[in-house]
């Protein structure tokens, strides 16, 4: 499918840079447009080094106003460069290592911090330096609660992931377990694909587990995929924006899609959404 420029008000652009090497970076085409950005660092799904793999997804997002940095190069859609690895689990059932890891994720909020401070660069004093986020998608959601406890992440979005029921970590070079969730110390949202999500259980449990920080858990009936391959992202993008929008800006309307009784993801027909204080 072909990306576009998103629908917010700063048509955006997908590009690379040589001071960043391996990462995909989504932003404002015109920075000088733009008010002071805000950062969403990803977690690619399946850990994958396709920093293509959320293009509709992300380049929506950057489309806000924000700086969005996925590792890996771009192996999927158009200019991609590189083909994805298949990969498939052992005898054992054990995955094999992951292509990124969380170190990779944080690596892109460091740089787009440091050119921000740095003369001469296209973002220098460009960025809000409060307005930093972390998500990911599956594999990628796990790599996001790894990176959540940075104290300069001030929201995390957790897509179709969670933390494994059974204690065990069968991906390698992912290394997670339920007490994470005490490090949160930021508002998460959970975004599910229903029951036909295989990473459901694990995120419903990890939402029941939540006990320090606002939480919010919304399901689509879409399955483990969401709607990261829809045009613009499709309803999670737009979701999505609105948690940011809400966490990062203080904005009235974006929060709307997610407090009080008749909130409009309450509303939604077929969705459903659980919060825990948000209201």
């Amino acid at each position: 499918m072909p990306i576009g420029p998103g629908t917010g008000p700063y048509p955006a652009i997908m590009t690379q840079d040589a001071t960043l090497p391996a990462h995909v970076i989504y932003r404002p085409a015109k920075l000088d447009d733009a008010e002071a950005l805000g950062v969403l660092v990803w977690g690619n799904g399946g850990c994958s080094a396709d920093g293509a793999s959320a293009r509709q997804h992300l380049i929506e997002v950057a489309s806000h106003g924000y700086v969005v940095i996925a590792p890996g190069e771009v192996m999927s859609g158009p200019g991609a460069t590189k083909k994805r690895e298949p990969r498939a689990p052992d005898k054992s059932g054990q995955l094999p290592p992951v292509a990124t890891t969380s170190a990779d994720v944080k690596a892109g909020l460091d740089w787009a911090l440091a050119e921000n401070a740095k003369a001469g660069s296209a973002l220098y004093g460009k960025i809000d330096t409060r307005a930093l986020a972390v998500a990911g998608h599956s594999c990628g959601g796990l790599q996001a609660l790894e990176v959540a406890p940075d104290p300069r992440i001030r929201a995390v979005l957790v897509h179709n992931s969670g933390v494994f029921t059974d204690g065990t970590n069968p991906i390698r070079g992912i290394t997670v377990n339920k007490a994470m969730l005490d490090k949160l110390h930021t508002p998460v949202l959970y975004v599910l694909g229903g029951p036909d999500d295989i990473a459901f259980p694990n995120g419903t449990d990890d939402f029941k587990r939540i006990s320090k920080v606002p939480a919010a858990l919304v399901q689509l009936p879409v399955g483990h995929g969401g709607t990261f391959r829809t045009a613009n992202g499709g309803a999670v993008a737009a979701l999505s924006v609105d948690w940011l929008e809400w966490q990062l800006r203080g904005d009235k309307s974006a929060a709307r899609s997610f407090t009080g009784s008749n909130c409009r993801l309450c509303v939604v027909p077929g969705w459903t959404i659980e919060k825990k204080g948000i209201d």
